[in-house]
């Protein structure tokens, strides 16, 4: 082992393109796209991004070489902070491997991840690399069928569950999984012994006899361009699909991008962050779990219950120097930080006020290397940074949002609070950014952009429509091998034209399934249009089928005869729109807040169901303008025409 370690350690001088690659100990590839889990794929390299190319281990090498000794993982059990340093992180990734080892994992097989951020799901994840395997992050808000979905679709050898109520998923479907070999459970006492069910500290001691020797062999055989992680999609047109990520993909992205944000390395600061969001999202895992490998951070966990009301506990007592949030976590600190000013007593509330306006202020106005005024460091030194430190950012210098759109409001308040949040801009495709912003990225204050590119990677803008709208296309090191075993497409003419609802939250969501699912389980309904960009939770305006004026082509007042045969069989004797809508017809409104709940109980997570729903008083048509030529959805238009109908939604 030692040998292996001094091996991997070093970093090359700079050399040509032709040079690195001739060094570089790499598959054979022909292809820059794959489509099987043990393929490989040719290097994006350039002038831009010449490094050279290296595994995961190897990575994980250099930094134990570098900051061994430095913390870097804290779990907190009961009242008290057990911290792991990166040898003890090393050593246990290479024990979890043993025990994957000699539970029979595959070369290129998956182990699935199915709980809440810790560090046995950051050990298990390494171990799996190390052991020749593929991660596959699960949603722990997923249903026992799209657990199945993953756990199969990447042929999972073992599954990793955190507790009881996900191991009962896994337990629902578990006899359809044919590559499965064993289940391990990391949290929680085990009610049962059952075959091939292992806990944690079994798991751990399953490869005491499995040698440093045969471990070394399969890290050896590791090569940069291949597979280690499985990201899986939203599934906008039909089911998930598997984004396979190669070490490179991996490595390359943790370096370049963290520096992009101003991620410092260990030597010069150790980079302290709390981890909460989900590591089944790229977001989440290059920023929480690559990156801290990468620069020898230490990562916090948070509880379990982070999003409901936890976390500032957590960042309170870890104080870290980065943080992370989508969207709706930063307007729920908003949202907290507005109430308890409002229970504030007249002259805090007013100096409050005063000081957070003076903060906006200076913020917008100057460049980051332009000098606050004295008003600004009153207001800053008085007010903002007691109300910083009772966020837990008494220490925090860097601050980003991504996974979805963040609105102006939320942007501005934070200024208030002298917090400048960045933003990143990507997809599972790119390794996650390759867009952002930050102090190394650009020096723009534009509260709307999400910074250039990421340095070594590329974009062009192609398709361009008359409002200078096209399709963005990526290049780079952090582009993705390509989407796994059962999408054999040509890679060449991909696309991202999809229709896709990305919450407050960060949870991608395809409306198209949702609104099917709707109007399936309700036959009265014409068009079913799901909302939820950027917003809290997903509502839904609604249609009733009715006749149409044959001359016109105009949707009339009357119902179709469909739509009345359904408010018969449900005893209501409407026989016009104007008959149901406003809420005069509680039969049919009762009907389909009942078709809603059917539909929401098939929804893959809670963030997929629908929470509120009204009726519009005219069907969709393409003389109202709601419908395009083809009679498509223009979802843009819907949103503009029915403003009103969609704000009462999100009012308090």
């Amino acid at each position: 082992m030692t040998d292996l370690l001094q091996q991997d350690v070093g970093l090359s001088e700079k050399k040509s393109i032709e040079e690195v690659l001739a060094g570089a100990e790499l598959a054979p590839a022909q292809c820059l796209w794959t489509t099987e889990a043990s393929g490989s794929v040719q290097l994006r390299m350039d002038e831009l991004c010449p490094e050279q190319p290296i595994t995961v281990h190897q990575m994980f090498t250099n930094t134990v070489q570098k900051y061994g000794k430095l913390t870097a993982l804290a779990s907190k059990r009961g009242n008290k902070w057990e911290k792991v340093t990166f040898s003890e992180y090393y050593h246990l990734s290479r024990m979890a491997a043993k025990g994957f080892l000699k539970l029979g994992l595959e070369r290129f097989h998956s182990v699935a991840i199915l709980g809440f951020n810790s560090a046995e799901w950051f050990i298990a994840a390494v171990g799996t690399v190390f052991a020749g395997g593929i991660i596959a992050g699960i949603y722990t808000t997923n249903s026992p069928d799209s657990c199945l979905y993953v756990a199969k679709d990447s042929r999972a050898n073992v599954i990793v569950v955190e507790n009881q109520k996900q191991l009962d998923k896994i337990l629902q479907v578990k006899d359809k999984l044919p590559h499965l070999k064993a289940i391990v459970q990391y949290s929680g006492s085990l009610k049962e012994k059952l075959p091939n069910f292992y806990s944690w500290e079994e798991f751990m001691g399953l490869g005491l006899d499995v040698s440093d020797r045969e471990l070394d062999e399969v890290i050896i055989s590791q090569k940069a361009n291949q597979c280690c992680v499985l990201i899986y999609t939203s599934g906008t047109t039909g089911s998930p699909k598997g984004v396979m990520l190669s070490h490179d993909n991996i490595t390359w992205t943790a370096h370049h991008a963290s520096r992009a944000g101003d991620m410092q390395p260990a030597e010069i600061r150790h980079e302290s962050l709390v981890s909460y969001l989900p590591l089944s999202h790229i977001a989440a895992q290059i920023y929480d779990f690559w990156t801290g490998i990468q620069w020898g951070e230490q990562v916090s966990f948070a509880q379990p219950d982070a999003l409901k009301g936890s976390l500032v506990d957590t960042l309170r007592e870890v104080t870290p120097t980065a943080h992370m949030g989508v969207p709706r976590v930063w307007e729920k600190i908003m949202e907290k930080i507005k109430e308890g000013i409002s229970r504030c007593g007249y002259m805090k509330r007013k100096l409050v006020t005063w000081a957070m306006s003076v903060s906006l202020e200076a913020n917008q106005r100057l460049t980051k290397d332009e000098e606050k005024s004295f008003l600004f460091t009153l207001a800053d030194s008085l007010v903002l940074h007691k109300l910083r430190a009772e966020l837990g950012f008494s220490n925090c210098v860097k601050f980003f949002s991504g996974a979805a759109p963040i609105g102006s409001e939320t942007l501005q308040f934070f200024l208030g609070l002298n917090i400048r949040l960045y933003e990143a801009y990507g997809m599972s495709e790119s390794s996650g950014p390759h867009f952002m912003s930050g102090s190394l990225c650009n020096n723009s204050q534009n509260s709307s952009s999400c910074g250039k590119v990421v340095p070594g990677c590329q974009y062009k803008l192609v398709n361009i429509d008359a409002d200078g709208i096209g399709e963005v296309c990526f290049w780079g090191r952090n582009v993705f091998m390509g989407f796994m075993v059962s999408l054999k497409w040509h890679f060449h003419s991909i696309s991202f034209h999809s229709e896709l609802i990305i919450t407050a939250g960060g949870e991608n969501v395809p409306p198209l399934p949702i609104e099917d699912a709707v109007k399936q389980e309700l036959p009265i309904i014409s068009n079913a249009m799901l909302i939820g960009d950027k917003r809290k939770f997903l509502s839904m305006l609604l249609t009733l089928k009715c006749t149409i004026n044959p001359e016109t082509t105009e949707p009339t007042d009357i119902l179709s005869l469909e739509a009345v045969e359904f408010c018969q069989r449900h005893g209501s004797q409407s026989t016009n729109v104007s008959d149901i809508i406003g809420g005069k017809d509680k039969i049919v409104y009762q009907s389909i807040e009942e078709g809603i709940a059917r539909a929401n109980s098939k929804a893959t997570s809670n963030a997929q169901r629908i929470q509120k729903w009204t009726l519009l008083g005219k069907d969709f048509s393409i003389v109202g303008g709601e419908l395009g030529p083809t009679m498509k959805l223009r979802r843009p238009v819907v949103l503009q025409m029915y403003h009103g109908e969609i704000e009462n939604f999100y009012r308090e």
